[in-house]
């Protein structure tokens, strides 16, 4: 337990200066190479954070460890027991509170009265408020369909989810939760560069239904949706509207950008860890090590013939 707590805090230290990194390079990513590659800068934080959890490298081999293994104490320290309790009660806190926000969400969807949005995660279905078709025109409606389409297609639910249980085990980090955020704000410019790549025309009919869509105010856990916490989000979604989609070899260059970014990041994340004590075979043990090269013992037995012949008759 102790080691488990010691390394998730350091996952939680190379996740935290993953986060830093993002946040400071996402803005000018976006300028230069788009909203989806700026979206994608978040591998980096998952990857910094599981590559410090991968076994270090070993230590280099020194004098050989002692014969017997180490006692092992049947009971936890007090404070390491008390650490885990409380980063356990946070947790499944963390997780019920989620659940409530879903709760919620599905009871206002049932009621006509949330959406649009996709709900769910392994089946997501899209979900619209009762009035759609009222307060949309079919174009609208088909620019909403295809935005909620292109959540479902680029696989975003899956990716809130884990984003969802990333902040319930890391619930005591802040800046996890305000990753969080700024994630479901680059998902959403990502999914509206990827409608207006495919309907370059419509920019300004996008941007109204985005003013006359119903923005969520109830949070949406497992789920996709158009969050409106304050104006700043929709302010900064109608502005992108209004820039050049990068050209395709600009794209690629963010795109292997990013991935050099995430290598680095958890290439040394991995490296970072203090060396794993090295691996002491039992063979390799030091009175294993003095057996194998003792000389060999020669017993000699002398018997008469007498002794030879009654041995004989014994084993007939």
């Amino acid at each position: 337990m102790t080691d488990l707590i010691a390394d998730l805090l350091r996952a939680n230290l190379a996740a935290s200066l993953a986060i830093v990194l993002v946040l400071a390079f996402r803005l000018p990513a976006r300028r230069m190479f788009g909203a989806e590659i700026a979206y994608r800068l978040w591998l980096i934080v998952p990857l910094a954070f599981a590559a410090s959890l991968m076994p270090a490298a070993e230590a280099p081999t020194g004098r050989p460890g002692p014969s017997l293994p180490l006692p092992i104490p049947l009971m936890l320290p007090e404070g390491v027991s008390l650490a885990a309790q409380s980063w356990l009660a946070g947790a499944i806190a963390i997780l019920a509170l989620m659940a409530i926000g879903q709760w919620r969400f599905l009871r206002r969807a049932r009621a006509g009265a949330a959406g649009p949005a996709v709900v769910g995660v392994i089946t997501p279905r899209i979900v619209t408020p009762a009035d759609h078709e009222a307060r949309f025109s079919a174009e609208e409606r088909a620019l909403v369909r295809a935005h909620e389409r292109a959540h479902i297609d680029r696989g975003d639910p899956k990716a809130n989810a884990w984003a969802a249980l990333f902040q319930a085990v890391n619930w005591f980090n802040p800046l996890v939760h305000i990753a969080a955020y700024h994630l479901r704000l680059d998902q959403e410019l990502a999914c509206d560069a990827t409608v207006m790549a495919r309907r370059p025309s419509e920019r300004r009919l996008y941007a109204q239904t985005m003013l006359k869509t119903q923005l969520a105010a109830t949070p949406l856990p497992f789920g996709c949706y158009w969050p409106a916490p304050s104006r700043h989000p929709l302010e900064a979604r109608v502005a992108m509207l209004k820039q050049a989609r990068p050209s395709h070899a600009r794209a690629q260059a963010g795109f292997w950008i990013v991935m050099a970014l995430s290598g680095a990041a958890g290439l040394s994340a991995w490296a970072a860890q203090p060396p794993s004590p090295p691996h002491v075979r039992w063979l390799d043990l030091p009175d294993q090590v003095a057996k194998r090269h003792a000389p060999a013992t020669v017993v000699v037995i002398s018997m008469t013939s007498e002794q030879v012949k009654a041995l004989t008759v014994a084993a007939r």
